[in-house]
């Protein structure tokens, strides 16, 4: 709810955002439809279950059990569950707001091949991302071969959903997913085999569309300040999610930005 408010607060055209809810297969569809619509009675949007059946076989386990929600994976079934018609989308994770204008970022060029863009960290350290197994391993490091891959969070994409269907891309991340079932190239949940399969490919956007780690590390979720640099986006990836501090009275410095779009009432409130 906080993401939708923020979008439509900060968009020139809020009539032009159509928006595409995917939620798991066991949630109340209709009261999650009756919901968004008291709140939004003007929004144009769809809701699509997501089954997990086919996905969850290939989950493994990660360094954090929030990360094996079957749901983590959706983004890689969007070109799936979503019609035909719709062709390109700008997928954004719920734990995250905007502070400037969506069009922006949904108006990157992905270029004649690119199937996405999203900002991408070249400074990170990318082998980090995959065990020993995985780079002492040639027939599975040398994916990376003439390629530059740099690390890029999946949370903030722009999506070209035609080009992702011409090339397959599920079955390719389904098949490192796999390989991950054999034998353990990886530690991070839905991440590395999108980086797998795209890094050093994408398009890259500027880093204010995706001030991410806002939630801290994936163990403790302490509190983090922001980057440097101008912000269009706040993203709190990490263990430490702003709502659940806010509703414990232990809220970190950064969520009194995300508190003014949370739409749930807290028992907090914060010093003005």
């Amino acid at each position: 709810m906080a993401v939708i408010l923020s979008v439509l607060q900060h968009s020139s055209c809020p009539q032009n955002i159509v928006f595409h809810f995917v939620t798991s297969a066991a949630a109340n569809v209709s009261f999650l439809h009756t919901t968004i619509s008291s709140s939004f009675p003007y929004l144009n949007f769809q809701i699509y279950p997501f089954d997990d059946a086919s996905v969850s076989r290939l989950i493994s386990t990660s360094i954090r059990s929030a990360l094996d929600c079957p749901l983590n994976y959706a983004r890689s079934y969007l070109a799936n569950l979503l019609p035909l018609c719709v062709t390109r989308v700008v997928y954004l994770d719920s734990d995250l707001i905007l502070v400037d204008d969506i069009a922006k970022l949904a108006a990157t060029p992905l270029g004649d091949n690119s199937v996405l863009a999203a900002p991408q960290y070249c400074n990170a350290n990318f082998t980090s991302y995959f065990t020993t197994t995985f780079w002492s391993n040639p027939s599975l490091s040398l994916t990376f071969a003439n390629r530059k891959p740099c690390y890029f969070n999946t949370g903030v994409m722009v999506m070209d959903l035609d080009r992702w269907r011409n090339g397959d891309y599920t079955a390719k991340i389904e098949e490192w997913m796999e390989i991950q079932k054999q034998m353990r190239i990886y530690e991070l949940g839905s991440l590395p085999p999108f980086l797998l399969v795209f890094a050093g490919n994408i398009v890259p956007v500027d880093h204010r569309w995706n001030q991410h780690g806002l939630g801290g590390d994936n163990f403790r979720g302490l509190c983090r300040n922001l980057h440097p640099g101008p912000v269009s986006l706040l993203h709190w990836s990490g263990k430490g999610k702003p709502w659940a501090r806010l509703d414990a009275n232990r809220p970190c410095p950064l969520d009194a930005l995300w508190a003014p779009y949370d739409l749930l009432q807290t028992p907090f409130v914060l010093d003005s």
